[in-house]
């Protein structure tokens, strides 16, 4: 049985004969995947000649790993010379986040007048559009906490009747003591409760807020609009 050509024959065929390759293929199947002592392979070499027939035989009919890559840690995305090849590279399923080993994706590598600025262009178009259609923590009702993680926030509970709340600032001297800590306990422990929500424990929140505010023991505390709640 004949021996396969070497790789290097079969990638220096790509720019003038793409047919004659895909003919060696057929032949030869095992040389799809097969790179040069740089990691060049057939699906980057027709790349940067945009031969398209050649790169979608090399994807759907040789099982070639779209996100191959070379010495550089470069996918062929990183060769591609036009806007309409690099789409049809998206549409078989190259990594456009991918980074080679400089830390840069195809579309900072390509941002630059002696590369591909238009396919550049075109490759940060699609992360903005990804990144302006994502529901941001104000449009869903929740907020963001270090982790990154949604967390739900409770509206606070109504006050009791009779009860307001004016907002202002005072000296230090005017705080009075610190909140007692057996109603700074009773507050927590409702606030982490799973049934915060019904109807019942809004109710002991009310009236928890409303012994606070109207002040069971006056003494030395000053008037009830200035006492802290903790």
């Amino acid at each position: 049985m004949a021996q396969p050509p070497p790789i290097d024959r079969l990638l220096s065929l790509v720019p003038d004969a793409p047919d004659t390759v895909l003919s060696q293929l057929r032949t030869y199947p095992e040389l799809a995947s097969k790179q040069d002592s740089h990691g060049y392979s057939l699906l980057h070499a027709a790349t940067s000649y945009n031969h398209i027939s050649l790169v979608q035989a090399l994807i759907r009919e040789f099982q070639v790993d779209i996100n191959i890559r070379d010495e550089d840690g470069e996918t062929c995305l990183f060769n591609a010379e036009d806007v309409d090849f690099s789409k049809e590279l998206i549409e078989l399923g190259v990594d456009i986040d991918a980074r080679n080993d400089d830390g840069q994706s195809a579309a900072e590598k390509l941002d630059d007048d002696d590369e591909q600025p238009e396919v550049a262009a075109y490759l940060k178009g699609l992360r903005q559009d990804d990144s302006g259609s994502s529901t941001t923590a104000a449009n869903s009702g929740t907020e963001s906490i270090p982790n990154g993680e949604p967390s739900t926030v409770h509206p606070p509970p109504p006050l009791p009747n009779g009860v307001q709340v004016n907002i202002g600032t005072m000296h230090e001297n005017e705080a009075g003591e610190e909140p007692d800590p057996e109603f700074r306990r009773r507050i927590e422990e409702l606030a982490a409760r799973p049934d915060f929500e019904a109807s019942d424990t809004q109710r002991e929140l009310r009236d928890l807020v409303s012994d606070a505010v109207s002040g069971i023991s006056h003494e030395g505390q000053g008037p009830a609009s200035r006492r802290r709640l903790g």
